[in-house]
């Protein structure tokens, strides 16, 4: 015999006995006694007092409401998670001083927009102590006009936002959902899209006028293509899910399904189009007064850049102020769309 076989007798030797047998006729009418290890009682339990086998289960009313009960809530649980995006409060706390600054502002300085011009004693002033953002090309004061200039244009671009998502939303969703007008929907999409925006804008503002209430309207008009194309690809995903057939069946009306069962999946793609929307129609605003489409009379920041670009050698300043503004705006924007997005998005959601 060799030294492995030896070892493994004597480990078989020292290893201790199981009693795997099954005793048919045995009872045990005390569940809680320790059972001898390996044996089996298979017949046991039929014959065990009832009182033994089974016991009430106790019902308490107050913990059965905190067992049943959840104090989650979507909202809640999206300004939780949007908080602990720091960059994007901070960013959101700086633009929200800044908006309301801008009413203080006019207060707190020493001359209003309505000053009377001066172009020969106060022209392209450097910013001093009189003057703390200089003077512009007709000696008005630049401190007065960048301030009136960013709530114009931050009052414009958020109600032509907010026009423009609420307009694609609505158009996205009927033209997702209702088949029978998707070839509709599809040929005016490619009507308006295949030609150059700014050729609709250059007409309106030849034939109709060049007011920002005109141009902000027109915006409005021709700046819901790309969300509702994308509301409409979203659609297609929920549109012929087993809740959504269900609701057709029993007959649910078609703004309750597409409000009630589709929209609340989309919350995080619209949050953030309409976030980064803001800082697009303050660049596009820009565009057209460079283009001498707006009205030019009213201050704007788009106003205010398409000025400083001529005089930026002689008059620097002119172009710091407002190109620092709406640069504050669009990384505001950014970093807030893309974190509102996130925290609203329920798979994030705890």
């Amino acid at each position: 015999m060799n030294k492995q076989d030896h070892k493994k007798t004597v480990q078989e030797e020292e290893a201790p006995v199981v009693d795997m047998t099954i005793d048919y006729d045995m009872v045990d009418t005390d569940p809680g006694r320790e059972r001898p290890m390996g044996r089996e009682y298979p017949k046991s339990r039929s014959k065990m007092p009832e009182d033994q086998l089974f016991a009430f289960a106790e019902y308490n009313a107050q913990a059965a409401e905190k067992v049943g009960y959840s104090n989650y809530s979507y909202w809640k649980s999206v300004w939780a998670n949007f908080l602990k995006k720091r960059p994007a409060v901070i960013m959101s706390i700086i633009f929200i001083l800044l908006f309301i600054f801008t009413f203080v502002a006019s207060a707190i300085g020493k001359y209003d927009i309505h000053m009377a011009p001066d172009p020969i004693n106060r022209m392209y002033i450097s910013p001093n102590r009189e003057f703390w953002f200089g003077t512009n090309a007709i000696g008005q004061d630049y401190w007065a006009m960048v301030w009136y200039a960013t709530r114009a244009s931050i009052l414009l671009a958020v109600l032509v936002s907010l026009g423009q998502i609420a307009l694609g939303v609505i158009i996205g969703l009927v033209w997702g959902y209702v088949r029978k007008l998707d070839r509709f929907f599809t040929e005016l999409y490619n009507l308006i899209d295949n030609v150059p925006t700014i050729i609709y804008m250059t007409l309106i503002a030849l034939m109709v006028g060049k007011t920002m209430l005109t141009m902000g309207i027109a915006m409005v008009a021709f700046g819901w293509l790309a969300t509702a194309r994308n509301v409409r690809n979203l659609v297609f995903m929920y549109r012929d899910r087993e809740y959504n057939l269900a609701s057709r069946c029993l007959g649910t009306r078609l703004g309750r399904i597409l409000f009630r069962n589709i929209f609340p999946y989309m919350v995080s793609v619209i949050i953030l189009r309409l976030a980064l929307a803001i800082p697009n129609t303050i660049a596009y605003e820009t565009t057209l007064t460079y283009l001498g489409l707006m009205d030019i009379m009213v201050p704007s920041l788009g106003n205010l850049l398409s000025a400083a670009r001529a005089v930026f050698p002689r008059a620097a300043y002119t172009l710091w102020f407002p190109a620092a503004i709406v640069a504050v705006i669009t990384i505001t924007f950014y970093l807030v769309g893309n974190a509102f997005s996130d925290a609203s998005d329920p798979r994030n959601h705890v």
